[in-house]
């Protein structure tokens, strides 16, 4: 591998979603927007959990753990969107573009994790409601918590690593709005083939095995749930796990599309509309969907809103 030719890059120009000047504050405004509302409505779920002492469940635990892995999640690439949207230069220097890769696939990797965390205890709060308690002790939320952070982490820097150990030979525009994974591997000048089968197999071992555990969990749940006799008790039952369904086949759709695929596949102007799903869209969702939907939730979320503002008034 000739290391003076990857060294030579010393910055990369990210082409984002759209190079017309007229679209830049247009895209600036909407993804602004974006941001603000998944920041703020995750910010007042974890105040919520933190000062409502009656949320202080394993239920609401790995809620409020999310809420603030979404901040993080999103936090990873929009700023430095914004600010590309706002610039002539375009620019992420690059080790930028390194510490983006390594957060977003970080938090990306958790939150794969974490979503069947959270359907692992859904299952257990509606299919074994007599040993919930036991089952979900907090030390065990902690645990699985734990897990879901340092296996994100050790994925994140073993594709980072690799990633980054090959050769670009000058080439240095990424044609994408993030430093991901396919977009920098097509300008490696360097055969990419070890690359491709890590990325194939750590997407099988945490992407496709996180959704297929979600998934078992969820069917478990809706089997449980059929055999409930209260129609309007079945049809609120449904309604929730029918929403969750949505977002979390949202998420692990997209990102199975995105990274379980040979390079060869790659088409970036598809590809950024695919990531824009789980990069933006499921944050953004996630809040109104896994939380503020839930009665609990909506009080003590409305509960610091209303002190924020006498707060502020006084």
């Amino acid at each position: 591998m000739d290391r003076k030719n990857q060294t030579a890059i010393k910055e990369f120009i990210l082409f984002g979603f759209s190079e017309a000047p007229a679209l830049q504050l247009v895209l600036f405004t909407v993804f602004f927007f974006i941001y603000f509302i998944t920041v703020m409505g995750n910010t007042l779920i974890v105040l919520a959990y933190t000062f409502a002492s009656n949320l202080h469940t394993p239920m609401y635990f790995f809620l409020a753990n999310f809420s603030f892995l979404e901040i993080c999640y999103i936090s990873a690439t929009v700023p430095k969107m914004l600010s590309n949207f706002l610039s002539e230069s375009k620019t992420i220097s690059f080790l930028g573009c390194v510490m983006q890769m390594y957060c977003f696939l970080l938090l990306g990797g958790t939150e794969c994790i974490m979503l069947a965390v959270m359907a692992y205890d859904r299952y257990n709060a509606i299919c074994h409601p007599l040993l919930y308690g036991i089952i979900m002790k907090k030390s065990i939320c902690i645990w699985l918590i734990a897990v879901s952070w340092i296996s994100g982490a050790v994925n994140s820097l073993i594709h980072t690593v690799l990633t980054f150990m090959l050769s670009f030979c000058g080439a240095n525009k990424i044609n994408h709005f993030f430093c991901d994974i396919p977009p920098v591997m097509q300008l490696a000048c360097t055969a990419t083939r070890i690359n491709e089968i890590v990325l194939l197999v750590a997407c099988g071992c945490v992407i496709v095995s996180s959704f297929i555990l979600t998934i078992i969990s969820y069917t478990h749940i809706i089997s449980t749930i059929l055999n409930i006799k209260s129609t309007s008790g079945r049809n609120k039952a449904f309604s929730t796990c029918s929403s969750h369904l949505i977002v979390v086949t949202m998420f692990y759709g997209s990102a199975i599309f995105m990274y379980f695929r040979p390079k060869s596949s790659y088409s970036m102007d598809q590809d950024r509309v695919i990531s824009a799903l789980y990069a933006f869209i499921a944050p953004v969702l996630n809040p109104f969907i896994y939380s503020l939907r839930n009665s609990d939730m909506k009080t003590a979320v409305k509960k610091i809103v209303c002190q924020i503002f006498v707060s502020q008034r006084y």
